[in-house]
């Protein structure tokens, strides 16, 4: 196991993934614009076993950095992959001069918003109807970073 930096080669796993995971998924095109031409983006990728297990996503500007994506494949669920991806993302900021992240989640994603707590984010304002594929409200999601943590 091991995370890495994504690149070109990935996008057809993840964009596998995102078709699996989620009902409004990324396109290839919107990962390969995040890869190639967003100054601000930076993609992770967790690969067990030689497969994409998981990966996420983040927009570094400044002293911020938004998680645009996450996602494990269900087959790995459960394993601590999220976790680690976060985990990854977290040490990066920290490491960057990043002093906030934020991220927005499904309210009704109990798994997602209990991890993300146990990783320090809290709730910090709902976004009514974040959602485009059934309007479902978002929970803005910080977490203050400490320096080279």
């Amino acid at each position: 196991m091991s995370i890495r930096m994504m690149d070109i080669d990935d996008i057809e796993d993840v964009v596998m993934l995102e078709e699996q995971l989620f009902t409004s998924s990324w396109t290839a095109k919107d990962f390969l614009y995040e890869l190639l031409e967003n100054q601000y983006a930076y993609y992770f990728v967790y690969e067990k076993d030689h497969v994409v297990a998981g990966y996420i996503g983040i927009w570094k500007m400044y002293e911020q950095v938004q998680i645009t994506t996450v996602g494990v494949d269900q087959t790995y669920q459960r394993q601590g992959i999220g976790k680690a991806l976060m985990n990854e993302v977290i040490s990066f900021a920290s490491q960057n001069g990043c002093e906030v992240m934020s991220l927005e989640v499904r309210i009704s994603n109990e798994k997602a918003i209990a991890l993300y707590e146990n990783l320090g984010f809290c709730k910090e304002a709902r976004r009514k109807n974040y959602y485009q594929d059934n309007h479902e409200d978002a929970y803005l999601m910080v977490k203050r970073l400490e320096e080279g943590k």
